[in-house]
């Protein structure tokens, strides 16, 4: 592989213009023969069996979400794709990326695509493992200052604003991972400070080629740019050996809880019992289109499906959406859905465990409205013990934060991928997920979702008599109702009070 130093769209008065490129950016596309590879072969009579279908299993477990994506990359013996829109730099995003590592150095071929913006300082940590023969990485949309991005902000918000929100790994074409969980300590388990209650689902059979041509489709878009137009130098086998070092150094000195060294034999014992417990049904990927970047376009793709999805109901909606920022046109339609009794439930963040209170003040100027319009409403309790069986002792009593994307419809059909319920992810970023019809696997996500709006979980919100917002729910086996945000101070209910006063909610 070349590195080369390339021109990057470059600013021009108070505007950007995309130059010509001088730097390779040939196209790949996903490797075909997954019924030849060991990964293809170990799900292959599975499949036979259920011809046409596809198999899912939700992950809702911090360690079982982190140790088959292990196993994955563990596994594979002719591609990697992964796409991502955080990889953070932490142990969990070490561990992954040496395994990810040590299957390029098997002859395994590694296309890491990831989101920009938050990642410049790794710039060169990129560039080195770039330098891997079967390793190349691309970013989504770069920002074209590196070292002052502010800059990209102001003279190019309309471009740099727009990001690729996905998350997938594809192993051999033949098996993948599509959910919430970007790569980092956080979203399996063990991270000390906070955790997410998060989901993702492993699909094998005929969707998985789906995903990869959706893989395929972002990562020969004119948006994504190869590293090595990034830096400012060609990075090569030293510069690789070096950082491969570092990071087999930092990993051993960390106390990781998972296992990170199995047995390739261990491995497939393992995933036999998750491959008999895969539910077979049919599946699409539904994506939106990463040309829509380039274009300046809105990427509204997956919105569209689930607003026409939706029209469709004809009992009961329930959703998980850590930002839940509805406008008014699905405000209406949740007041036009109880007019037809179906029923609405949702679990979104609490004051309390949101990481982020823009959003948050966006929802929370849509509460009283999404209440008196029908809709069931909860939010998630950070203190919740009942997640922290799925985590690593490691996490100790971190407190829990909502980040689940998941909708099922009438108990018959689920949607699980990056989708927020938000403007941002409904017309601003790409986003990506699958939507299984299957009458199981909406009863296996609807158990799920019960854990996280029983009462010692979360607050139910609801208006009292006198139309003032309460949250109430269980504590020490007796009843507490709340006036204010439950669990917070004051001055955090007053930041997010002045969040509402900004007029930024397409941006939310």
């Amino acid at each position: 592989m070349t590195n080369c130093r390339c021109r990057l769209p470059t600013a021009v008065g108070s505007s950007m213009r995309r130059e010509t490129t001088d730097y390779p950016h040939p196209v790949s596309t996903a490797f075909e023969d997954h019924a030849s590879t060991r990964l293809g072969q170990f799900f292959e009579r599975a499949a036979s069996e259920h011809p046409g279908l596809s198999g899912f299993s939700l992950l809702s477990h911090g360690r079982e979400a982190f140790i088959v994506r292990l196993a994955l990359a563990d596994l594979a013996e002719r591609s990697l794709d992964m796409q991502y829109y955080s990889w953070d730099g932490d142990t969990t995003g070490r561990i992954i990326l040496d395994s990810v590592t040590k299957a390029a150095d098997r002859g395994v071929r590694a296309r890491l695509l990831v989101d920009d913006p938050f990642y410049k300082a790794s710039d060169a940590v990129k560039a080195a493992l770039d330098a891997h023969p079967n390793v190349e990485i691309r970013l989504f949309n770069p920002l074209t200052n590196r070292g002052w991005s502010i800059l990209d902000f102001i003279f190019d918000f309309g471009r740099v604003n727009r990001r690729m929100h996905n998350k997938l790994m594809v192993a051999d074409n033949a098996a993948a991972i599509v959910g919430g969980r970007n790569i980092g300590d956080i979203y399996y388990g063990v991270n000390t400070i906070a955790n997410y209650r998060d989901l993702d689902v492993l699909a094998v059979g005929p969707v998985v080629r789906n995903l990869s041509e959706v893989f395929d489709r972002f990562w020969n878009s004119p948006s994504t740019v190869p590293i090595g137009a990034i830096v400012n130098r060609a990075y090569g086998s030293a510069d690789l050996d070096a950082i491969l070092l570092r990071l087999r150094e930092a990993i051993a000195m960390a106390d990781y809880p998972y296992p990170i060294d199995q047995d390739l034999e261990e491995l497939a014992a393992q995933g036999a019992d998750l491959r008999d417990d895969l539910v077979w049904a049919h599946g699409r990927v539904i994506a939106d289109d990463p040309e829509a970047i380039a274009r300046g376009k809105e990427s509204d793709h997956v919105v569209g499906f689930i607003r026409g999805r939706v029209a469709q109901l004809k009992r009961e909606l329930l959703v998980e959406s850590p930002y839940f920022v509805l406008p008014a046109e699905a405000q209406a339609a949740v007041k036009a859905l109880h007019e037809r009794h179906v029923r609405v439930r949702a679990l979104t963040n609490s004051l309390a465990s949101n990481d982020m209170l823009p959003a948050h003040s966006g929802y929370a100027k849509t509460r009283r409205r999404l209440l008196e319009n029908g809709m069931e409403l909860y939010e998630l309790r950070p203190d919740t013990d009942a997640f922290r069986p799925g985590w690593s002792l490691l996490s100790g009593r971190s407190p829990a934060a909502l980040h689940t994307k998941a909708m099922a419809f009438d108990r018959e059909a689920v949607f699980i991928g990056s989708f927020n319920l938000d403007p941002r992810s409904a017309v601003i970023n790409t986003e990506a997920g699958l939507y299984v019809e299957s009458p199981e696997l909406a009863e296996r996500l609807t158990t799920y979702m019960a854990t996280g709006v029983v009462p010692a979980n979360s607050y139910r919100v609801l208006l009292d008599p006198n139309g003032k917002i309460t949250w109430e729910t269980v504590k020490d086996g007796k009843d507490v109702r709340y006036r204010d945000e439950p669990q917070t101070g004051f001055q955090r209910r007053l930041v997010a009070n002045l969040w509402k006063l900004l007029p930024i909610n397409a941006q939310l």
